[in-house]
């Protein structure tokens, strides 16, 4: 039988919505930060000179910098002031909660509430400015090798150049966490997928003009447009799959009355590491490429044999992709999700599965049902990566959404639905509170 709040939730309509004001706001908000966002992925980087910069890129589109014009909606290509995007913030992040598992002083942190959340976010934003300046300059180094790139180059464009690419991350950073803080949804999240969604208009329309040139068969827009839909349908599935466990609470006594023991569940989440494998596994994948675009194949013969085995559709570069794809879900999955401290806190709290004792065998217990399913997660993302090579390789369509990108959209739109969900049930929750009042003064 359903649940209060889920009949609720059944019952939302345009109706409901028309009268949240204040979700509405959140939502003109997001949407007006992310139109700032996209506007700053148009303005270049100062003395660039554009069409010397589109010509060295079209040469790296198939490395790992094509990767990161994707995630940055184009400001890689158009070398625009948010061409490092939020990327730092996000490896910055990654390197500080594997530090937490690693450095005691920062567990400690973590354990301490709120105050210590805070500590460890302002640590993230400082690692964000030092990988920001060290990419940018990297970048600023790259742009100078090239060919009449720069225009003036020397050591004034370089720190022109590392001041305007880290300045537009943190930009970026504060922009997300207002979003999160006044808008709708995760800030970070929601600029990865606006510079993600920004280029698909133009994806769709270059495949329909290939329809209408004749290189490419109808049939094949359709089999694609069936696959797409087919692939959504199913990472919504998979990333709503939880494995709940049965958590029984003992009987408790309150003055003379005795409370009957409750029962609740410790949902794991199928996927527990997330979009993160994928990320991880096609970075560390698009290397070789990036570094031979870079030297122009004059590099040793092993290695552009290598980066010949590595090529998109060859099966070597399936078997790595899908192989990196388990080690990271795994990896990852038990550096965010430790079973021993769940079951730590469930002894505090009185609280035990049916039939295993407290304490460590609920912890191996914890990690013996974790691991089954996150062979299952690892599987799934493994189907949803390798999907569109091998749609790629077979019908030679240039698919725009790859594996890692279909992720984050899809997640991120289930995030932002489910928190407009969440702040309608709040709005007629309180609508129900001030009839319910006026009622009672009524009476």
């Amino acid at each position: 039988m359903a649940s209060a709040a889920e009949q609720l939730a059944a019952n939302l309509n345009f109706g409901a919505f028309a009268k949240a004001d204040a979700l509405k706001k959140r939502i003109w908000f997001t949407l007006g930060a992310l139109i700032v966002y996209r506007l700053g992925t148009y303005i270049p980087l100062p003395g660039i000179n554009p069409d010397a910069l589109a010509s060295a890129f079209s040469n790296q589109q198939s490395g790992i910098l094509g990767l990161f014009n994707m995630f940055s909606g184009g400001a890689v290509g158009r070398m625009a002031i948010f061409a490092l995007g939020i990327m730092p913030y996000i490896s910055a992040s990654i390197i500080i909660q594997l530090m937490t598992s690693i450095v005691p002083s920062l567990d400690a942190l973590k354990k301490e509430g709120e105050a210590g959340r805070k500590i460890i976010n302002q640590y993230t934003r400082y690692g964000t400015v030092l990988l920001a300046v060290v990419q940018a300059y990297g970048i600023a180094v790259g742009l100078e090798g090239g060919t009449n790139i720069v225009i003036d180059p020397g050591l004034f464009f370089r720190i022109t150049a590392v001041i305007t690419l880290t300045g537009g991350t943190m930009f970026l950073m504060w922009l997300g966490e207002q979003i999160t803080s006044r808008g709708i949804g995760n800030g970070i999240s929601l600029i990865i997928f606006a510079g993600i969604v920004a280029n698909l208009p133009h994806a769709l329309a270059g495949m329909l003009d290939l329809t209408r040139q004749g290189a490419m068969p109808v049939w094949v827009i359709a089999l694609v447009a069936i696959v797409a839909v087919a692939a959504i349908l199913f990472i919504v599935f998979m990333e709503r799959a939880q494995r709940r466990l049965i958590i029984q609470y003992p009987k408790r006594q309150v003055g003379n009355r005795i409370f009957q023991g409750e029962s609740s569940h410790l949902p794991l989440k199928l996927n527990t590491a997330g979009v993160i494998p994928p990320i991880f596994a096609s970075s560390l994948l698009l290397l070789p490429a990036t570094v031979a675009n870079f030297t122009q194949g004059q590099g040793p013969s092993w290695f552009n044999t290598i980066v010949a085995l590595l090529g998109h559709g060859t099966l070597l570069y399936m078997a790595l992709y899908a192989a990196m794809i388990v080690f990271f879900a795994f990896f990852y999955t038990a550096i965010v999700f430790n079973p021993s401290d769940t079951a730590d806190n469930l002894k505090k709290h009185g609280g035990f599965v049916p039939g295993i004792r407290p304490g460590q065998r609920t912890a191996e217990y914890i990690d013996y049902v974790l691991t089954r399913i996150t062979v299952l997660g690892a599987a799934y993302l493994v189907i949803v990566c390798l999907l569109p090579e091998f749609l790629i390789s077979a019908t030679h369509v240039p698919f725009y959404f790859g594996g890692t990108s279909l992720l984050i959209v899809v997640n991120v739109t289930m995030d932002t639905v489910s928190q407009i969900q969440g702040h309608l049930l709040a709005h007629q929750y309180e609508g129900l509170v001030k009839r319910s009042k006026l009622k009672g003064k009524r009476r």
